[in-house]
């Protein structure tokens, strides 16, 4: 997702971390250097996400937010750690305005159907990572199994770094490339990438795509989500929101 650095125009969970201002010679070496890092991306996955992956979880400053993670994404948390989940702690909760509340493990989530979407990943500051694989549970599909209830208008979306919170409408929440992403270019998906599991919206800027998932809440309006009530988007399409005009990515 993004990172910004203005305070009144902040940015999303996965790409966007706000850190300390830093000086023009500084930004631009450390830019450099995340172009270089591009370039070398399918080499240094493993070594980032074994290094600097853990290290951005503990860098107030914000600095390790300007390079690149691996496959040109890059690493932002708006808390400073980030508790792990595996097979044993994980739990992926259903409630709110439906007949069935449901409780998932990780091996309940991989027995459903999976679907497989290839899609531009674009940060609403503007870098993109083309052709980037995510796999997964279409959220309609946990949707239809709780029974959504008549009154029911949205979907609220809560993680396990206990800060960050997402929204859609229920009519976006049923599209066919909105997922419950369980796997990131055909490999499960990683700590630092939000797994074992997140939300994934194609169609929409990265922010949207809420890491560390640990609740959906079906509910009677949209709640704005944690950078959206500070001015962003809440309804987050790519090239017709904040401003921007980037290519959609659908």
């Amino acid at each position: 997702m993004t990172k910004d650095e203005n305070p009144a125009r902040p940015a999303g969970h996965d790409d966007d971390r706000r850190g300390t201002p830093v000086g023009r010679r500084v930004v631009l070496g450390m830019l450099a250097a995340g172009a270089a890092g591009v370039a070398a991306a399918p080499y240094l996955q493993r070594a980032y996400d074994e290094t600097l992956g853990a290290a951005a979880q503990n860098d107030p400053t914000g600095l390790s937010g300007l390079l690149p993670a691996g496959g040109g994404f890059r690493y932002y948390s708006v808390t400073g750690s980030v508790p792990d989940k595996d097979e044993h702690s994980y739990r992926l909760t259903v409630d709110g305005l439906v007949r069935h509340r449901a409780s998932y493990r990780l091996a309940d989530l991989r027995a459903l159907p999976q679907t497989r979407l290839v899609r531009d990943v674009q940060c609403v500051t503007g870098w993109r990572v083309p052709h980037t694989a995510f796999e997964g549970v279409r959220l309609a599909t946990l949707l239809d199994a709780a029974g959504v209830r008549p009154e029911a208008k949205a979907v609220r979306f809560t993680c396990f770094d206990g800060a960050y919170s997402e929204s859609l409408t229920l009519e976006q929440a049923r599209r066919h490339d909105v997922l419950i992403a369980l796997r990131m270019q055909d490999r499960p998906l990683g700590h630092d990438h939000g797994g074992p599991v997140r939300l994934y919206v194609a169609p929409m800027y990265f922010y949207k795509s809420a890491k560390w998932l640990s609740g959906i809440t079906v509910t009677d309006h949209v709640q704005p989500g944690y950078w959206e009530q500070l001015g962003y988007d809440v309804d987050a399409w790519v090239g017709r929101s904040n401003g921007r005009d980037d290519v959609p990515t659908t």
